[in-house]
């Protein structure tokens, strides 16, 4: 059965079909564009899922929300390919980046976002977001020191759910080569077959 994704525009969202082409799922793409003044997700999206937010996929009946919960179901699917490796250290590393992502990465960058838009008024608080951010990202920088990918030696669902935090880190979060660990990471996963037949299908992608 064709998988339904439903994606947004320059979102994080873009993950999901980065990871479907990695596992050689059939999928389909339901585009949605951002309101052009809020940036905000249409309310068309409230009709597959109440929150109205992007992604959410559509498999054998049901509507699966959250990129994370989206990702493990996924990796299930699929026999476990891209999922924890065998090392119970990086079946432990596997599981913290897998919900770092989001649940660390993503609130200071969300903070940037907002900041960045209050212009003069988010100034004040710039400093202070930034610093906690650079703090993640100086610990990424030394973990990637000694290894290739974040859950161990091979690349794994966790690199896909890193890539957005990273993504926006470049655009918006002091990201640059002053971090060469980090930016040659991105540089490799932005090399992946199957990451760049995903932006052929998802479209636009700015790491919103």
């Amino acid at each position: 059965m064709t998988i339904i994704v439903h994606h947004l525009e320059n979102s994080r969202s873009q993950r999901i079909l980065w990871l479907l082409e990695e596992l050689g799922f059939p999928y389909v793409v339901k585009r949605y564009e951002r309101d052009p003044k809020t940036m905000l997700a249409p309310p068309e999206l409230k009709a597959i899922h109440p929150l109205g937010k992007s992604p959410l996929i559509e498999d054998e009946g049901l509507v699966l929300a959250e990129t994370g919960a989206i990702v493990e179901y996924l990796v299930e699917k699929g026999g476990g390919k891209l999922g924890p490796p065998p090392e119970r250290e990086a079946v432990l590393r596997y599981r913290h980046f897998l919900h770092y992502a989001e649940g660390s990465m993503m609130p200071p960058l969300f903070a940037l976002l907002v900041i960045n838009r209050l212009g003069l008024l988010g100034r004040p608080a710039k400093g202070t977001v930034q610093g906690m951010l650079d703090q993640h990202l100086d610990w990424l920088e030394t973990e990637l020191s000694i290894r290739a990918h974040f859950a161990g030696a091979d690349f794994t669902a966790a690199d896909i759910m890193m890539s957005f935090p990273l993504e926006a880190s470049t655009s918006r979060g002091g990201l640059d080569a002053s971090r060469p660990n980090l930016m040659n990471w991105l540089e490799r996963m932005h090399g992946r077959p199957a990451y760049k037949a995903a932006l052929s299908h998802g479209g636009p992608y700015a790491y919103a």
